[in-house]
């Protein structure tokens, strides 16, 4: 798809915690709490009904591998995952994305689970973490990886 930052930003690449044949993990730009992954078909499709089952396999293959290391590289205690699925979900990049977000007592994100009221609040409120931030969290990700 023309036009798609996670098939097109080359700083994509450069957070990519993991790969398999269909499917990617890299760090989000917007963290809610460091560590926060996304991890999207290699294919670009818009919603979780386009992807095939060998590519809902792929995602699941990584989203076990990606929390076995985020236990290990954070501490985590727990995960949020989610994904937005279209425009009115709030869906703003037109890929698949699964967000996984580790959870640890204390930790900084909102604990009140109520997704309308936190997890999809506009963009504008989660300050970007910088480049460099991003890519040591990347490298911490990677070296916990079974």
């Amino acid at each position: 798809m023309k036009n798609c930052a996670f098939c097109e930003l080359p700083e994509i690449k450069d957070r990519e915690i993991m790969q398999n044949k269909l499917a990617r993990a890299f760090l989000t730009n917007k963290p809610i709490v460091p560590g926060h992954v996304l991890v999207i078909p290699v294919r670009c499709v818009t919603k979780y009904e386009d992807l095939n089952n060998k590519e809902r396999e792929a995602i699941e293959e990584l989203r076990n591998e990606i929390m076995g290391s985020l236990k290990k590289s954070f501490g985590a205690e727990g995960f949020n995952f989610s994904w937005n699925d279209g425009e009115y979900a709030g869906q703003t990049v037109a890929h698949f994305h699964l967000h996984i977000i580790p959870r640890t007592k204390g930790d900084t994100g909102i604990y009140n689970y109520e997704p309308r009221q936190f997890l999809y609040r506009p963009s504008t409120e989660r300050a970007q973490a910088s480049e460099k931030e991003l890519i040591e969290i990347t490298n911490i990700i990677r070296s916990n990886l079974s």
